[in-house]
Formats: C-alpha cells, structure tokens, sequence
C-alpha cells in the first residue's frame, strides 16, 4: 500500500471539511419554526440570506441545468452547474448509519450552484459530531417532512446526493459517474469496480486494494522523488 497525492477534483471534498469559515446561528432557525406556528411573521432568518439557501431572483445569472426533489416533493431545487466538481462514494461509518445504506453517493458542487424553488423552509439539519439539530457545519441536511436526505453542507460545498437528480440523457448520467471511493477501509461490502479507492480521505491516505496501477506507480515515484529532494536539500545545507 502507498499514498499518494490525488488529482485536484478529488482533493475538494478534503479541502471543503478543513477550512474555517463562520457558523450560522441557531437562533434564526428556531425563529422560523416559531414563524411556521404562526408564532411570529417579523424577521428574515440570516441562514436564508447565504448560499446555498439564498433564492436567486429571476434576474440573477442562474442557468438551470438540472432539476431535483425529494421523495414527497416538499424540497426542490435546481444546480446551474452542468458537471459535478467532484463525484465520491464514501464507506465512513456515519454515511453508512445516516443513509443506512452501504456507502453514501455523493456529487460535490459550489453553495453557489444551488438554488432552491420550493420548500426550503422545510429543511433540517443534523450535525453528526455534536448529534444536534443545530446548524453547524459540516452537518447534514434532510426534509423536515420525508427526512429524505438533500445534501451534505461543509463549509465550502455542497455534496448533493444524485439520486435525486433528474438526470435525463447517458452523457447526463456520465457526468456523475463516481470518480473515487473514500474511507474504503471502513467499507462493508467489497467493490471490485477499478477506481481509486483510499482509505481514508481522498489524496490523505493510502490506496488499496484494486485502485488503477498508474495511480500506485505514480505515488511510489512521487513518494521516492521527495525522499531524495529531502536528503539533498540537507547536504546543500
């Protein structure tokens, strides 16, 4: 087994996990199911004004490329995006318990790329570090009402689940093919399809079992050319 670095698509879901960015208040959340009840009509909620939950007006530059729903179809939304930034399949335990479900197919796209049409008041968070229904992110986000599963929200992207997707014609289908599988060595079922497959975070961790052999040869020229730059960097020295 060798690491090895991975294409820069595939780093994304890596990147979008790490990097710092604000939380949104629980507060404005709690106000809008107030607000459902009848309980309060002042007052827009700040989570509403940010992407991915900010509504384009029909003037802004948004050019639909894709439709999607839930299962009951309170949630929908569009993606202006034609191709995913990335496409994963990933094996980690809480995927698994969260869509109980082998693994978790997911299509990772900028919080721009979203705009949602209906029911965007009828989403829920959950964040499984904390195992609260607080908007804190990364968390996970589902209908209030079919709890179906619309999307994994990190602090850069979205990782929408396509399956849920309209994706009418072959090459549409093509375009979210799954690229890699992460956490494969949490996996319970074995995949034997040729992708790369980590296992742990994409480009972080080692590859196994039957990933490409030009990905394996690359990383063990690439995991010997930087022993060498190190050992002749300290002689100059």
């Amino acid at each position: 087994m060798v690491t090895s670095r991975a294409l820069p698509r595939v780093q994304l879901f890596a990147s979008h996990l790490t990097r710092q960015q604000p939380t949104f208040s629980t507060t404005s959340y709690k106000m809008d199911k107030d607000q459902s009840r009848g309980e309060s009509t002042t007052g827009i909620s700040e989570w509403k004004t940010r992407p991915p939950y900010r509504i384009h007006e029909k003037n802004d530059d948004f050019d639909v490329k894709y439709e999607a729903n839930c299962h009951c179809g309170k949630v929908k939304y569009q993606l202006s995006r034609r191709e995913p930034l990335d496409s994963k399949l990933c094996h980690c335990t809480t995927c698994q318990t969260q869509h109980a479900a082998p693994f978790q197919w997911a299509a990772i796209f900028h919080k721009t790329d979203i705009n949602f049409t209906h029911g965007h008041h009828s989403l829920e968070w959950y964040d499984p570090t904390e195992k609260s229904i607080e908007h804190k992110l990364p968390c996970k986000v589902r209908c209030s009402y079919c709890h179906s599963p619309i999307m994994d929200e990190g602090r850069n992207m979205i990782l929408l689940f396509p399956s849920l997707v309209h994706l009418k014609t072959d090459e549409d289908k093509a375009y979210f093919k799954p690229r890699c599988h992460m956490f494969y060595g949490q996996r319970v079922m074995d995949i034997p399809d040729g992708l790369p497959k980590w296992s742990g975070l994409s480009g972080e961790s080692e590859l196994i079992e039957d990933s490409p052999p030009e990905m394996v040869r690359e990383g063990e020229r690439e995991e010997g050319g930087g022993e060498e730059e190190e050992v002749g960097g300290g002689g100059a020295g």
